[in-house]
């Protein structure tokens, strides 16, 4: 079985979408489903079964036959919240119970893909996969950047496949439910739609207004990284997940009133609470991911923001 945690949540529930597509039909979802609201990411998904994300550890450890069946585990659970400032809930949640699957699947040589993320960078200005540029702002980024460094220690030299793919800014279809979390483009197409202007920030940092810089990453792309190392099994490694191509939220913004062919730009005061916490310029270095021989091909802004609203006014 292919084991998908998160499989409710944003990209988890695309990443199943993915691999349903290519015809597999023994995935099984792992999440927390006490927001019900997310089961419409894949109620509509052949799963084979779905799982508790606290039950999952316990039918790992204990249940032989289920343990042996699994082929590979996509680790894309966490709790993703950049203002979450309980470090405690965080390490648990989203270091200490990676490191259990991470451990379950090197004494099982089973494949380890697993979701790390820009945040580790924190305000770095180069963002190539190394020590040095390592800086996270937050306690989300901390717990992810931990665990990146105990697959370091631990699993220099697997046996088996262990992926780290560091997500950069994902945006797509099924991120509805993350709400304060979820994409500028989920925020601008509502905004355009609610009242006719996209809502962005002042200048700050020497930035002009509108004109901080993010790598923007349409979610199937990011599927199809996780999809190219399924077929790679003999790679592992950490490896940036982004375009390796910053663009303005200007940018999505203009790209958002392009679709719609209305609405205008209204820029607010920045937010004396994200003063000195916020990345305003992310760039993915690729030279890892492309020298790991992944080929996948990422879609400017302009076109991912056009596939995204076409896939919801399609809904």
């Amino acid at each position: 079985m292919h084991i998908v945690t998160g499989g409710a949540g944003f990209i988890g529930s695309n990443l199943v979408r993915a691999l349903a597509d290519r015809g597999h039909d023994d995935i099984v979802v792992v999440d927390d489903l006490e927001d019900g609201h997310k089961f419409v990411n894949f109620s509509d998904l052949p799963i084979a079964d779905y799982l508790d994300k606290d039950d999952l550890l316990e039918r790992l450890a204990n249940d032989k036959a289920f343990a042996k069946s699994v082929k590979a585990i996509f680790h894309q659970g966490a709790c993703s919240e950049t203002t979450e400032w309980d470090g405690r809930f965080m390490m648990k949640n989203n270091y200490a119970y990676s490191q259990s699957l991470l451990h379950h699947c090197l004494e099982n040589k089973s494949p380890y893909i697993y979701a790390s993320s820009a945040a580790v960078y924190g305000g770095s200005k180069e963002f190539i996969e190394d020590p040095v540029f390592e800086h996270p702002l937050n306690v989300y980024g901390y717990s992810k950047l931990q665990f990146d460094r105990y697959v370091r220690r631990i699993a220099a030299t697997p046996d088996s496949q262990v992926v780290g793919l560091r997500y950069f800014n994902v945006y797509g279809p099924h991120e509805q439910h993350k709400g304060s979390m979820a994409s500028v483009a989920f925020h601008f197409n509502n905004q355009i739609l609610a009242d006719g202007e996209a809502r962005l920030f002042t200048g700050t940092e020497g930035y002009g207004d509108g004109e901080q810089l993010r790598d923007f990453v349409y979610v199937d792309d990011a599927c199809n990284v996780n999809l190219w190392f399924l077929d790679h099994p003999d790679v592992s490694g950490i490896y940036n997940t982004g375009t390796g191509r910053a663009q303005s939220f200007n940018d999505v913004a203009n790209a958002v009133i392009k679709f719609h062919g209305k609405g205008k730009i209204r820029y607010i005061p920045f937010p004396d609470h994200l003063k000195g916490a916020y990345q305003s310029y992310t760039q993915a270095d690729l030279t890892q991911l492309r020298a790991s021989g992944c080929d996948v091909e990422f879609r400017t802004v302009e076109a991912g923001v056009k596939d995204y609203l076409g896939h919801i006014c399609a809904r």
